[in-house]
């Protein structure tokens, strides 16, 4: 069987990559998009091809032959993205990681290069695979040859090949005639002038009947059509010079041996290490085996399974503890969840599993073991204590607690996770306390005030950000394993692996301490983000009621409300189909009604909500599809979905506040997400029905007022929109009589409308289209409305200027209380890219505003009910609003304290307006 050689096109391939897929940067700020794309392609043509050797070629940014033979080769070509360049050395470095061989040659350009070796190669006997994004190498396409031609696309790579047959099928010539098509063609990529006047179809027919531009010329008076005669006339002598520039060397003198080029250990060490560095997680899967662990300190990992060692340990902690000492703390649970509140699934220990406690307890339940890391003299020690016959996990959680209650300083990944292993009641003060809190370092939280824009601060992002060292994540090592599988099927790596969930924690404390000193953000982290930790456990740990009777009554009503609709739809369409196919409805709308604003997509036409949105006011089916879609989701996701989530223990739903997520500081909400219920429609208020206080209280709801419009006038300050907040009036209608000339009393609902809808469009910097696409007007009356704001609140467009300016230049924008939101996008060279880093830049400060103030508020209504010894709780935070359960007896009380604490959780130019309503049910208070 031949060998098969594979050879890359290096700067044709980052290319295609980097306008493929959409600007990615690391946490370093390195742009990764091209490396990304490139190697996702390179994975690819690996496990497809099973290549024996394998070599990628660059162009060197020196003159070649062509820049001799045309001057003018290559003069316009625009120049190379700086973040694209910056790239070029990145990809160069992974692949002398992964032992994959380079070559580059002054004088020549890549396509020469890898046109000599796959000539060479097949010479040699080698099936050869030639990957490149430029179709000029269609030329070397034989039997042998075989060119593929990748498309990097946000779902994913598709690969074109084309061996000689293929080209001829495509191209109507042989791969050697495909040289004299570029020649009458051109190419405006490479600079490849051809001749005007002549496309690909004209050059196609003239190539098929004359075989050559040599041949065409020689018999020029019988070529048609005339226009193209004429042409190739005039321009004969570009015509054969761009025939030689199309035309690709098979023999430059390489000094690089096929043989040579072997593939081997390609899955190094050295390239897991980099792509880590790189954040690159979706490939580190392809390096089992590989995986190496970070040796620094290790010998200092013990593993304590004897109830005599244990006690030795746990003396050396207590007098740490008692000296107040740092300790990095982990908790190892068995169980797949966060305590016995949160909705989970519970993994029961296997029988081989003996060492560790199976007792059923009402506390300590699934605990495995806890990780220790502290300084010992000179040295860091980290001991992983192990449950077992004598010390079970309700001892380890009373050890622990106890340890707790000397006030040492202690450094964790996941504090709240902390909260739920060690099973606090919602008064319980063992981590609790305005004093104690910043003895409490929860380093996941740091990580992400420090860069807000990753998607995870597990430990190895930790470790990899911020201490530059390189262990591997649990996924790395044990993939979709359980906890107790992983044990099982590793236990000596499981073991280094817990050692590393206290250890890391313990030396990124300082690191981070500083670093969030030298951002500003020290007071935020130590006043805002660590005590709200504590409010969101306590919400959690609470739940919510839910009316089961109500909530399935709704999904009835929902289910008949969607059988009316289908039958509805079905008659005015004339026949039945799936709805929810995309692809027969597409062909429904397109096909057999002829609509409007068709969008042909590979898989059929496209029946996204923006197009659909364009056609609801003229096709009244494409309303009640859009209805059909909404009752549908609704059906699904709160109906059926919320019955999955009541905890079967106490009949409430406690879902989860996520506080690492969004990049502005809002916080997110799953298990169930109860901030995407659609309130503008009837049923979708509805759901909020079935929220429930327990028997003998009733629901506070409080919302913040116009909150985000109310920083902006604070943050500009713009003394008209100040004044007019001042008034205590219809901010939206004063709006409208400034921006419309009109007197206060003759606003129209209209006028109005508008008016709300560019006030709250500027806060997100909204463009003309966007508002005009809102209120169904044209650009240009959009534009004016704009304007005329502007001219109205001068200070704003001043203020939203300033923050795009400072945004490009320091490369982040900040919150009033300094919550920082990195904009990369700013710097980009993609127009697109740039005008949505600019949108963010104008938005971030005031949204990030906006949720600090809720963060504090938040905080302190949930500290003065627990002062003031209330049994009403704090339950719910969804955007701009809090839900307090409030017994009858304390509403007086309640409604206090939730317009004292929020409307005083900021000083700011204008009063910050809170509004207090209540009722039996959620639907009822809002």
């Amino acid at each position: 069987m031949n060998k098969k050689l594979v050879l890359i096109d290096g700067h044709s391939i980052l290319n295609r990559a980097f306008y493929g897929i959409p600007d990615l940067t690391n946490s370093k700020g390195q742009h990764t998009n091209a490396v990304y794309g490139f190697l996702n392609i390179l994975f690819k043509i690996l496990e497809e091809e099973k290549a024996d050797n394998l070599i990628v070629a660059f162009d060197v940014k020196q003159p070649t032959f062509r820049h001799k033979m045309y001057e003018a080769y290559k003069g316009t070509r625009k120049p190379m993205p700086e973040e694209l360049r910056e790239q070029v050395p990145l990809t160069k470095e992974v692949l002398k990681a992964m032992h994959i061989s380079i070559i580059e040659m002054a004088g020549f350009e890549a396509d020469d290069i890898l046109g000599t070796l796959a000539k060479q190669g097949e010479r040699d006997g080698y099936q050869v695979s030639l990957v490149s994004g430029d179709r000029d190498l269609l030329q070397l396409a034989t039997d042998k040859i075989k060119i593929r031609i990748p498309k990097t696309k946000k779902t994913g790579t598709e690969i074109e090949d084309y061996y000689e047959n293929d080209v001829m099928e495509k191209y109507g010539v042989t791969p050697l005639q495909f040289i004299d098509l570029k020649g009458l063609m051109g190419d405006t990529a490479d600079n490849i002038p051809g001749v005007p006047g002549i496309g690909e179809k004209t050059a196609s027919k003239i190539i098929t009947e004359f075989k050559s531009i040599e041949n065409a010329i020689a018999h020029i008076e019988e070529v048609m059509p005339k226009k193209a005669k004429e042409n190739l006339k005039e321009f004969e002598q570009q015509a054969r010079m761009s025939k030689e520039l199309a035309a690709i060397k098979i023999d430059c003198p390489l000094e690089l041996n096929i043989e040579d080029a072997v593939i081997e250990n390609a899955f190094s060490q050295e390239a897991y290490i980099l792509l880590k560095q790189l954040e690159f997680k979706s490939f580190l899967s392809k390096f089992e085996g590989t995986l190496p662990i970070e040796t620094e300190k290790k010998n200092n990992f013990k593993i304590i399974k004897e109830k005599i060692e244990a006690d030795k340990a746990w003396l050396q902690l207590e007098d740490i503890s008692k000296r107040g000492e740092n300790i990095g703390l982990h908790v190892i649970m068995a169980e797949q969840g966060e305590g016995k509140k949160a909705n989970k699934i519970k993994t029961e220990p296997s029988g081989q599993m003996a060492l560790f406690s199976e007792t059923v307890t009402e506390e300590g339940n699934g605990v495995l073991g806890a990780s220790f890391t502290y300084q010992q003299g000179e040295e860091i020690v980290t001991n992983y204590i192990l449950t077992g016959e004598q010390i079970t996990g309700q001892i380890m959680l009373q050890k622990i607690k106890q340890l707790l209650s000397y006030n040492p300083i202690i450094s964790v990944l996941d504090l709240k996770q902390l909260l739920y292993q060690l099973e606090c009641t919602d008064n319980e003060k063992v981590l609790e306390g305005k004093k104690e809190e910043k003895r409490i370092f929860d380093c996941g939280i740091a990580a992400y005030l420090l860069n807000p824009l990753k998607d995870s601060y597990a430990c190895d992002d930790i470790a990899r950000d911020f201490l530059d060292l390189t262990i591997p994540s649990y996924t790395d090592l044990f993939g979709k394993k359980s906890i107790l599988e992983a044990l099982e099927s590793n236990e000596k790596g499981f073991f280094d692996y817990c050692c590393y969930l206290s250890y890391i924690p313990f030396l990124a404390r300082k690191e981070l301490m500083e670093k969030l000193q030298q951002e500003n953000m020290l007071v935020l982290f130590e006043t805002v983000e660590m005590p709200l930790v504590y409010t969101l456990y306590d919400m959690e740990y609470r739940g919510i009621g839910i009316h089961k009777e109500e909530l399935k009554e709704y999904g009835t009503r929902l289910g008949e409300s969607i059988v009316i609709l289908e039958k509805e739809i079905y008659d005015l369409v004339g026949e039945n189909f799936n709805i929810n196919s995309p692809k027969q409805l597409g062909v429904i709308l397109f096909e057999k009604m002829n609509l409007p604003f068709a969008k042909k997509t590979k898989t059929g036409y496209s029946t996204s909500a923006d197009i659909l949105d364009k056609l609801k006011g003229d096709y009244p089916v494409v309303a009640k599809i859009l209805e059909y879609r909404q009752l549908t989701k609704l059906k699904s996701t709160y109906a059926d979905g919320l019955a999955n989530y009541i905890n079967p223990e106490d009949g409430r739903i406690h879902g989860k506040f996520n506080q690492t997520i969004t990049a502005t500081g809002r916080l997110s909400s799953t298990e169930p997400n109860l901030q995407n219920i659609p309130i503008r429609m009837e049923l979708g208020r509805e759901i909020r029905k079935v929220f429930i206080p327990k028997e003998g209280c009733v629901f506070l709801d409080a919302d913040y007022s116009q909150i985000e419009l109310r920083i902006l006038a604070h943050m500009s300050g713009d003394e008209r929109l100040i004044k007019a907040y001042k008034s205590e009036q219809d901010i939206h209608r004063i709006t409208a009589s400034e921006v419309f000339h009109t007197p206060l009393e003759e606003v129209t609902p209209l006028q109005r409308s508008n008016a709300k809808a560019v006030n709250f469009g500027i806060v997100y910097g909204i463009s003309s289209f966007g508002l005009g696409q809102d209120l169904h007007i044209s650009k240009k009356e959009a534009e004016t409305y704009i304007h005329k704001y502007f001219e109205t609140y001068p200070r704003v467009k001043e203020f939203l200027d300033e923050l795009v300016k400072s945004g490009k230049e320091k490369g982040y924008v900040a919150s009033m209380f300094q919550r920082k939101r990195p904009i990369p996008e700013l710097s980009s060279g993609n127009f697109m890219q740039r005008s949505f880093g600019e949108r963010i830049a104008m938005n971030s400060p005031i949204q990030g505003t906006a949720a600090d103030i809720m963060k504090i508020a938040m905080i302190r209504v949930n500290e003065q009910l627990k002062e003031e010894n209330l049994k009403s709780k704090v339950l719910l935070q969804i955007h701009d609003e809090l839900l307090v359960e409030t017994y009858k007896e304390e509403i007086a009380a309640v409604k206090e304290i939730l317009r004292e604490e929020m409307s005083c959780a900021a000083e700011l130019a204008v009063p910050l307006e809170v509004d207090v309503k209540e009722g039996m049910n959620w639907n009822e208070a809002h």
